[in-house]
């Protein structure tokens, strides 16, 4: 048992011997997150222990939230990019993602690996080496993740443009620009996107969306109402 003291003397920082098993055992009993738990291991002056990042679920308010979005295609990434939930006409827009195995819905997999996806985009090597960038600001965040490893290993046999530019080491945080899409059915038209972090649990979710009355508003629209039903993601 833990006292009073000690506690106190760790929220001053007077208390620097404490070991990393301890700090766990208290992050633990105070079902501390991620960014109390490293908070709190600054406090006590140590590095952070890598932990295995624990399966990643969609809450049921953001899937509402995804399929209130009747005209904005949308999706939720988890934080190795994996594609953990999407709306119908982002599966028009792209593919639905529910019809490929789950261990292969990663969003950058899918942008170098998957011909349809990544012939969506007419800048593909713009977008494609922004998304590498990106996801080695993931491996930054949680570097013993073992999902990140997969994903980046599994692209590297694959693509030599990403092994390329893997190993150019670029780091990137853009929330937001723009993208100029092919779609074999609704024609050419460009998008605006952002990325919008999801509460507290370092998911984000991307929106695309184009001016009313645009060319590229229409082209959503009529998209939307040419989108087959996709498989739910949450019962895959």
């Amino acid at each position: 048992m833990i006292s009073t003291d000690y506690y106190t003397r760790l929220e001053q920082g007077r208390l620097t011997g404490a070991s990393a098993s301890v700090l766990d055992a208290i992050a633990d009993a105070l079902r501390l997150g991620d960014d109390q738990r490293s908070y709190l291991y600054k406090l006590a002056n140590k590095k952070i222990t890598p932990r295995t990042a624990p399966g990643e679920r969609v809450r049921p308010q953001t899937q509402l939230l995804l399929d209130n979005l009747v005209s904005t295609p949308g999706m939720v990434l988890g934080r190795c990019l994996d594609v953990l939930a999407w709306n119908s006409l982002a599966a028009a827009l792209f593919l639905d993602v529910g019809q490929i195995p789950s261990h292969h819905r990663n969003f950058v997999r899918l942008l170098f690996l998957d011909p349809g996806v990544r012939g969506r985009y007419a800048d593909w090597p713009g977008i494609a080496r922004t998304c590498v960038a990106f996801l080695r600001m993931a491996v930054v965040d949680h570097p013993a993740d073992p999902r990140l490893t997969e994903v980046v290993g599994d692209i590297s046999v694959h693509d030599e443009d990403f092994r390329t530019w893997w190993a150019e080491r670029n780091v990137n945080y853009q929330t937001s620009g723009s993208k100029s899409l092919r779609h074999p059915v609704a024609g050419a038209f460009t998008l605006d996107w952002q990325l919008l972090r999801a509460a507290d649990d370092g998911q984000t979710i991307l929106v695309m969306t184009a001016p009313p009355g645009s060319r590229s508003h229409e082209a959503l629209r009529f998209l939307a109402a040419w989108a087959p039903v996709p498989t739910s993601p949450m019962s895959t």
